[in-house]
């Protein structure tokens, strides 16, 4: 196995892409294992796409691209640009809102991340802010579309890690809500030491209902979700079609569905599914690896062992995910590392539901953070800004944002309160 680990870390330096980076990997541990058939791999790829209880993920992609391409994003920005346009950095605060409104819509950080930057950035530059402000604020923003609902994120890690994705959803919302209030203080703070002023006066009650009604639908969407899968009337692989008939009546409504729009959705949405499915069949060949050399059952082991504490082992851990983000795609990695985190998690005791949420969030820092941020270099590109300018302008944000994850370790309430209220309790 450690041979396997060794070509996958070496293919990834030699530049080649992840996903196949990880089935050679895989593979050579076929090549190298006697009485194993070669046949086993693509055997174990094709049945790992074929899990049923992956069916939500192409799914809710698809119902986000087509809420994305109906009209919805419009509608939430002027929302956005109401509730906060009147704060002190008036546009920095719209882009925060944004990206959490935009997160129960798309549920993808990249997607949210590069839309808002081609969306506000231009507008950005011309009211004075910096390039590397913008991409950084943008990508950070970005990132709350992997707490709120429908978060791919967390639908990987509760279908792999067999964990209640309505209860992962309930979880998030308390993380992204707590992270969008202290980006919200960040940015205000900013906006003072810099002079970024208002966009405009405080609205009215006039002005605010109005702007509610616009984007009610999109609004609501997560909360939808939410209640569906409380009420048992759908399964997340159900709630993720239903979710997609959703988008259609919300196009309907807001009569901006066409045939072209849809197909735009759809041809962005096999893209996405391609992927995704992609990482999956091949980390299915490394995982299997892992399970012969009960790799996850020795992991667990030297945890208990080695650290008897289980919130120490739960700060290890987070510690670990944050340096191998630098270096490693989270989606790659939820993949990769939840058949082994999960059992060593169970095994310490710690709350399924309330590990996913943080694991998940740990990985998604790496997006916005050199060598490898996919966000980052996203924005980066969008708006014309060096790597180096976007680091100095958005290390603030960096901190708020690992302020937030170590604030939601020490209280599990964060994201355990909101689960216990509607489901009765973690997993």
């Amino acid at each position: 196995m450690l041979l396997s680990f060794a070509v996958f870390l070496l293919l990834l330096l030699l530049g080649m892409p992840v996903v196949f980076a990880i089935g050679i990997g895989g593979l050579v541990f076929f090549l190298t294992q006697p009485g194993l058939q070669l046949t086993m791999p693509v055997q174990l790829a094709l049945a790992e796409t074929q899990n049923f209880s992956l069916l939500a993920i192409p799914t809710f992609i698809l119902a986000s691209n087509l809420m994305n391409e109906l009209g919805v994003t419009r509608r939430l920005l002027r929302f956005a640009h109401v509730a906060t346009g009147f704060m002190r950095g008036g546009l920095a605060q719209v882009s925060v809102l944004l990206g959490f409104l935009m997160g129960g819509v798309s549920g993808s950080a990249i997607a949210d991340a590069t839309m808002q930057a081609r969306l506000l950035g231009p507008e950005m530059v011309r009211r004075g802010y910096s390039r590397g402000f913008i991409a950084a604020l943008q990508g950070f923003s970005g990132l709350l579309a992997v707490a709120i609902p429908p978060s791919i994120g967390l639908i990987l890690y509760g279908s792999i890690g067999q964990v209640s994705i309505g209860q992962l959803f309930a979880g998030g919302i308390g993380v992204g809500v707590l992270l969008a209030a202290v980006y919200m203080l960040t940015v205000a703070l900013l906006a003072r030491s810099r002079g970024y002023l208002p966009e405009t006066a405080p609205p009215t009650a006039k002005e605010v209902g109005a702007a509610l009604r616009e984007g009610f639908f999109a609004v609501l969407f997560p909360f939808l979700l939410l209640a569906a899968l409380r009420f048992g009337v759908f399964v997340p692989s159900e709630v993720g079609a239903a979710a997609v008939v959703y988008a259609l009546l919300v196009g309907l409504i807001y009569r901006e569905l066409s045939l072209e729009r849809v197909n735009r959705a759809l041809a962005h949405s096999v893209r996405d599914v391609g992927m995704v499915a992609l990482l999956i069949a091949m980390a299915a060949v490394l995982g299997y690896g892992m399970k012969w050399e009960m790799f996850p059952q020795q992991v667990s082991a030297f945890l208990l062992e080695a650290v008897q504490n289980p919130q120490v082992a739960l700060l290890l851990i987070l510690l670990a995910l944050l340096v191998l983000g630098t270096v490693l795609d989270s989606t790659v990695m939820i993949i990769l590392l939840t058949p082994i985190l999960v059992p060593a998690a169970k095994a310490l005791g710690i709350d399924l539901v309330y590990f996913g949420v943080l694991m998940v969030m740990t990985c998604a820092v790496g997006l916005l953070t050199p060598p490898v941020g996919l966000s980052m270099y996203s924005v980066c590109s969008v708006m014309g800004c060096s790597i180096g300018e976007y680091v100095r302008e958005g290390w603030p944000l960096l901190v708020a944002t690992l302020l937030v994850l170590l604030l939601v370790y020490l209280f599990p309430g964060v994201v355990l309160f909101l689960p216990r209220l509607l489901f009765g309790g973690g997993v």
